[in-house]
């Protein structure tokens, strides 16, 4: 045994690829079949590689043609093949291959799994990278149903090669993580990453299902891939599943409204329905080909330098309540969530904000660490036609409304200002309600958790309803004297 000294520092040991896969291969129950498409085969050739794969894989096959594809596995209604559906296709299917060709009587302890991927790597003009979905569909007792774990990657690396290896090690990782770390979903999602960084890839969106994940919120594993440096950006809908944000926003006209909706109040609405009615009205805007997001700063949910996941979730239940798609992303700098949309469309885009975030973004110390400084920042922010609208702010001290036409900004910053505000960049929501200007989500936080009365008239029809019943932002029912 090794020798511990006084102040060694405890490191946790990473299994290397090999070993995970010899580890899973060892194993006389554990037996299922790989198909994979777009990549080679290289999660197969990890096992195969490792030793002793006879008694793990039952099959393995990469199905590339696509008429041989859809000979297996049927057309999809859209005709494509680096999809979700697809994927999980793929995964049924042959889950169901197994089930009949094996008799259970014969093998009755066998666990079975099948592992699928379906995905492009980098194009030979080197113009898109790639990406693809990977999923593994499993059990964990021969009597039990079956678990699903599916998960969507963008590649970084530039080599087409170097992708292949990059998808095999994730592939090991997936399945050894879900025979292994399936009790503890946060270190199953931390362990894709093994023997990997995050030059190599990103991964996006994340979705548990099944009886061993049936407590799991996928919006939480979805927060995780954020707080591991895994992408810059999650998106999840009303029903808590997490989509995948190049899906959602492609070739989409875009509206997002940033804030901490802590909880989300009348005023947050109020912005929403002004501003999206105004965007409507734009010239080229389809409602049909719209998206609304309510975007969250991954720093907006920290508090003593952790993320606070209860909080986090009491915000996405309210969102989820109203029938909004959710976006937590990492990006503090508005140019940086512009930047992001532009990816998947060129559409158009638009803000909604009230007068203090958009005083912050005419602040030029948020732009000190870039080489073109504030201009560089507006180039990237405004390039595309960008339009913001903006939310009145109810000055006490001075009683009156300060709007686009009499907000003030720094000196150095006024000509500017000026420039974007005549060129109709800035657009003031005139058509507002008067009467809950007043109404900050930090005053009614404060009044839930000191159990002060009249906060659920600041809150939109049903949520105050949701906060009581589910004890969301540490509400407790206030005590009757007796």
């Amino acid at each position: 045994m090794a020798i511990s000294l006084r102040g060694d520092q405890e490191i946790s040991s990473v299994p290397t690829t090999k070993s995970k896969a010899l580890r899973i291969n060892l194993n006389t129950d554990i037996y299922g079949t790989f198909a994979e498409i777009g990549a080679g085969q290289e999660t197969a050739r990890n096992f195969f590689r490792s030793g002793a794969a006879s008694g793990t894989i039952a099959k393995a096959m990469s199905a590339y043609d696509k008429d041989f594809s859809d000979a297996i596995y049927g057309m999809e209604e859209d005709k494509r093949y680096v999809t979700q559906p697809r994927l999980q296709t793929m995964l049924r299917h042959e889950i169901d291959l197994i089930e009949d060709r094996l008799s259970r009587n014969k093998h009755p302890e066998k666990l079975f799994f099948s592992y699928a991927n379906t995905v492009t790597t980098i194009d030979f003009a080197r113009q898109f990278k790639g990406h693809g979905w990977v999923g593994i569909r499993f059990q964990l007792d021969p009597l039990e149903g079956y678990n699903e774990i599916v998960l969507h990657l963008r590649f970084k690396e530039t080599d087409a090669r170097l992708q292949q290896e990059t998808l095999g090690v994730l592939g090991v990782n997936l399945i050894y993580g879900a025979f292994y770390l399936n009790d503890n979903p946060k270190e199953l999602v931390k362990s894709f990453y093994h023997n990997l960084n995050n030059d190599q890839l990103e991964i996006d969106m994340i979705n548990f299902s099944g009886p061993r994940f049936m407590y799991v919120d996928n919006r939480l594993m979805s927060l995780q891939l954020l707080k591991y440096g895994m992408t810059n950006a999650v998106m999840f809908g009303p029903d808590g599943n997490n989509l995948l944000p190049a899906q959602v926003l492609y070739k989409k006209n875009i509206l997002a409204l940033r804030g901490s909706f802590r909880p989300v109040t009348k005023v947050n609405m109020d912005m929403y329905e002004k501003s999206k009615k105004l965007f409507l009205a734009e010239n080229k805007v389809d409602e049909k080909k719209t998206q609304v997001i309510f975007e969250i700063t991954l720093s907006n949910l920290t508090s003593e330098g952790k993320i606070n996941e209860r909080d986090f979730l009491d915000r996405a239940e309210l969102l989820c309540s109203l029938g909004q798609n959710v976006m937590i992303t990492s990006f503090q700098q508005y140019f940086k969530l512009v930047e992001y949309f532009s990816e998947f469309t060129k559409e158009r885009m638009a803000l909604a904000m009230g007068v203090y975030n958009l005083i912050q973004i005419f602040d030029e110390k948020y732009y000190r660490n870039l080489s073109g400084g504030v201009l560089e920042a507006f180039g990237k922010l405004f390039y595309r036609d960008l339009k913001v609208y903006m939310y009145p702010y109810h000055d006490k001290a001075m009683d009156s409304i300060i709007t686009s036409e009499n907000l003030k900004v720094h000196p150095r910053m006024k000509e500017l200002y000026k420039h974007f505000k005549n060129n109709g960049k800035l657009i003031n929501i005139d058509d507002y309600d008067p009467e809950i200007l007043d109404v900050f989500s930090r005053t009614v936080l404060k009044m839930i958790i000191d159990g002060k009365e009249g906060w659920e008239e600041m809150l939109p029809e049903g949520i105050a309803e949701i906060i009581k019943q589910k004890r969301l932002f540490g509400y407790s029912r206030p005590r009757v004297n007796d």
